[in-house]
């Protein structure tokens, strides 16, 4: 019950938080990815594994990590490099950003045999030895996340993106999570538990 109590609070205080006043226009959208081509790719979709695919991603989850990124060190989710292309971006580019990004068709890589098994086990079943909530409560079974309450697909993403993203939480390094929700979770999984779920995650769909 505490954790459903937990998700129905972060779905009234994210519609709160991320509520755009615009209208997203993603033709504009479009034209504005042109500096993010880069390193997310044309199509949304980074050749580098350590930069993450945007395509198909929740647009409320893209402009909230948007607004994040925009604050720099004053946020909970510092990055220079993000920061330096943030703060350039208005409020409506940054929702026209989003919603062009969601607008893409994503793709799905594959899992490594050796993550096959455990990888499974923990997004879905979770590790109640270190309670570890299974990630498939709020990813979804197929890893799509969930609209309203701006969390992210993690269906097709880098394993190893997803990875550093994971040791990040653990060190908080990364803090922009809810309530420490990702924090929690992570804090007592081993490299290897981090690994396997990131290779799931890849192959995931």
């Amino acid at each position: 019950m505490k954790f459903l109590s937990i998700l129905a609070t972060i779905f009234f205080v994210t519609i709160n938080l991320i509520n755009p006043a615009y209208s997203s226009d993603i033709d504009k959208g479009k034209e504005l990815s042109v500096s993010c081509a880069a390193c997310h790719g044309d199509n949304g979709i980074s050749v580098n594994p350590v930069w993450p695919k945007l395509a198909g991603q929740n647009p409320k989850y893209l402009a909230s990590q948007l607004y994040e990124f925009r604050k720099g060190a004053e946020g909970n989710r510092n990055n220079a490099v993000m920061y330096g292309i943030a703060v350039t971006l208005s409020d409506s580019d940054i929702e026209d950003l989003s919603a062009y990004y969601a607008s893409l068709k994503s793709n799905v890589g594959l899992t490594q045999d050796k993550y096959l098994e455990l990888g499974r086990d923990m997004y879905r079943g979770g590790n109640m030895d270190i309670k570890m909530q299974a990630c498939i409560s709020c990813h979804g079974p197929n890893g799509q996340g969930n609209y309203a309450a701006a969390i992210p697909m993690l269906s097709g993403q880098h394993s190893q993106y997803t990875y550093q993203q994971l040791k990040n939480f653990q060190s908080s390094m990364r803090s922009n999570d809810y309530n420490k929700m990702m924090r929690n979770i992570v804090h007592r999984m081993t490299d290897e538990e981090m690994k396997a779920v990131a290779s799931y995650i890849e192959g995931l769909y």
